[in-house]
């Protein structure tokens, strides 16, 4: 008997054209694509293309199809379900500026509880996992499982201004965005990586918790979502770092997905701890990775460039060149990509890099690609490179040859809490669409469930590599 208990996520579009199915993974799930963008536009564009990277279509459209149809094969390799996985797929204008876009959007149509099969009573399952737990079509109004939408804009002038989708099936899209990489992320999220709470304001839909609120775990109170109030969620969503996932198959694998969290030590005169001071740091998806042999050298500020202050964005003038040779560089966010920034710096003699944020948020790591950098880059949190900045002077304004250790951990996982579960993406101020139903963006290796596409994504999405897939099982898969 199917459940009597329904509560709509996302209405399926209806549009007066659809091209229908058009591509199809077969495999334990079968996965199927339908294009419902009309003719001569996003999965149909005409407009001529030259194959990439395995990918054999001649017109943009047909290569978008055909990457795809790849990445549905992956998660339909993956995946066990007896009811196809249908998926409505079109490019639309989604929002974007000339330094940052939506690559995407996607997820559940019909989310259910309380049905024949379900793991947990009074809990919210995506329609694509209720399907495979109830063993056949479960909604009274049977339709596609997913609504997927991909960003038309990129690559134009004022959307991510230089940068375009690489439709290539090899991961090797250099400075631009991989587009299976993006697919695979987006469908995880309509396959039920998300949950259907409202994080901003911990309400509940239909008045029924989600699957993922029974692992969530709120580590100021010790509390589980599927435990706390309104008012208590929605203090949660708020906390960096402070929300784990509990689930059992994410926390057995952790330990072989994530490596020892790399940390920034600043000794000297100016540091107010005796031992150092320790800053949390995201890494660079460029350069050189961080190993057991810290990296030491004095931390130099870098003074006003033609372009703006340490920005660092432009050829470092004599006086910055002179002042980092064989030391380490802070320079500020702002203006150009992080991977520019590194590369004037060791242009210039620097032996590593600092990046101080230039607005407030939780630390992150730094997108880009270059292989010609061979020095290590970090960065901090605004009020981190503050704290970093003052410590290099003392009182009367003299340089105190305060010095910066880039080492690794010998006890935490990057991306992990004490106890080894990996925490969610949890910014304060609250991020609509990003919060909570992703990965911390300090884990590493980088996991393709945070809220940006990173360079250094494989196309895999179960251990060793990457923790989608086990979290799906946690759920349910």
């Amino acid at each position: 008997m199917k459940s009597n208990k329904r509560a709509h996520l996302v209405q399926a579009a209806v549009l007066a054209l659809a091209c229908g199915a058009v591509g199809s993974a077969q495999a334990a799930a079968k996965i199927v694509i339908n294009n419902i963008n009309a003719p001569g536009v996003g999965f149909n564009d005409p407009t001529p293309a030259t194959p990439v990277g395995g990918n054999t279509g001649t017109t943009l459209g047909q290569q978008r199809l055909i990457a795809f149809t790849h990445a549905a094969n992956i998660w339909g390799a993956t995946l066990s379900s007896p009811v196809p996985i249908v998926i409505n797929a079109q490019f639309t204008p989604l929002a974007c500026t000339a330094t940052g876009a939506v690559l995407g959007s996607a997820g559940a149509t019909q989310v259910f509880a309380d049905f024949p099969g379900a793991p947990k009573p009074g809990t919210l399952y995506s329609y694509a996992l209720a399907n495979k737990l109830y063993g056949s079509e479960i909604s009274d109004t049977p339709g596609p499982q997913i609504n997927a939408r991909f960003n038309s804009e990129l690559g134009k002038a004022g959307c991510l201004t230089g940068t375009s989708f690489y439709f290539g099936l090899d991961a090797n899209e250099g400075n631009n965005i991989d587009f299976v990489a993006t697919l695979l992320h987006e469908m995880g999220h309509g396959i039920g990586f998300q949950t259907f709470t409202n994080g901003a304001t911990g309400a509940r839909l239909a008045g029924y918790p989600s699957v993922w609120d029974h692992y969530l775990l709120d580590n100021t109170t010790n509390k589980l979502w599927v435990d706390m109030t309104d008012a208590e969620r929605a203090a949660s969503s708020l906390r960096p770092a402070g929300l784990s996932w509990t689930g059992p198959r994410v926390t057995a694998a952790v330990p072989s997905v994530l490596a020892r969290m790399p940390e920034l030590r600043v000794v000297g005169v100016g540091a107010r701890s005796p031992g150092g001071d320790l800053y949390a740091v995201g890494e660079a998806d460029f350069g050189p990775k961080l190993d057991k042999s810290p990296l030491t050298g004095q931390i130099v500020q870098v003074a006003l460039q033609a372009d703006s202050p340490g920005s660092a964005c432009t050829p470092f003038n004599a006086a910055n060149a002179a002042a980092v040779r064989r030391n380490i560089a802070l320079v500020s966010r702002g203006a150009c990509g992080f991977a520019v920034k590194v590369k004037n710096a060791q242009d210039a003699g620097a032996i590593g890099v600092i990046v101080a944020d230039n607005a407030p948020g939780p630390v992150a790591g730094m997108g880009g690609a270059d292989p010609s950098i061979v020095i290590p880059a970090l960065r901090v949190t605004q009020a981190d490179g503050a704290l970093i900045a003052a410590s290099l002077t003392k009182p009367n304004g003299n340089a105190n040859g305060t010095v910066g250790k880039f080492e690794l951990s010998k006890t935490q996982l990057a991306g992990a809490d004490a106890q080894r579960r990996i925490t969610m993406y949890t910014p304060n101020p609250y991020e609509s669409g990003s919060s909570v139903s992703h990965y911390n963006t300090t884990a590493a290796r980088n996991q393709l469930m945070e809220p940006a596409i990173n360079a250094d994504l494989t196309h895999s999405v179960t251990a060793p590599t990457d923790l989608t897939f086990e979290l799906l099982k946690d759920i349910g898969w």
